[in-house]
């Protein structure tokens, strides 16, 4: 992996952007989107992830944060793994998942190519950590990721996308607390 996309300031704040393997729709039930939301509330509150904004989208996730425990690395790894085995989970417990099979099939076939997971894999591997210096930088990456479901085509406005910080932005309550810029 480049250099690059390192966590190279431990203290600062980052974007980053994480998607499921073959960009897998996997965000399109509440009990998955929930488990994320339990996931990053459980972070924030017991691991020190400060969020200062987020969205997530049927493949993968966007995320503004800062890690208190200067280990933004760490932190974001225990998350996803975290998050990787209880989706795994929820997907293979559901009967209702019609694409159950070939979802547990494809991570499979991710894993198998990957020399780092011994059996499937959910998430990409690479985060492509920004660290945000400027206001300039971090109004442009929040932006971002709350123009991310309306260009898509999932909601006229940004603050009507349930899974996102951007109700908080404009002045209503999210579904998960968050750490304002």
């Amino acid at each position: 992996m480049s250099r690059k996309y390192k966590f190279q300031n431990p203290d600062g704040l980052y974007f980053v952007s994480f998607a499921t393997v073959y960009w897998l729709d996997i965000f399109v039930r509440d009990q998955c989107f929930d488990l994320v939301i339990q996931s990053l509330n459980f972070c924030r509150k017991e691991k020190g992830m400060e969020i200062y904004a987020y969205c997530i989208m049927t493949s993968h996730i966007h995320l503004i944060f800062r890690s208190k425990d200067s280990n933004p690395s760490k932190l974001l790894k225990e998350f996803k793994t975290y998050t990787s085995k209880k989706l795994q989970q929820a997907i293979s417990d559901n009967p209702q998942e019609s694409r159950r099979e070939w979802l547990l099939w494809m991570m499979e076939r991710a894993g198998l190519k990957n020399s780092n997971v011994k059996n499937r894999q959910f998430w990409q591997q690479n985060n492509k950590p920004i660290e945000l210096w400027s206001a300039t930088v971090i109004d442009q990456k929040v932006d971002y990721i709350h123009q991310n479901p309306v260009e898509a085509g999932f909601v006229l406005e940004p603050e009507y996308w349930k899974y996102s910080s951007a109700a908080d932005y404009a002045g209503r309550k999210g579904i998960l607390d968050i750490d304002y810029v």
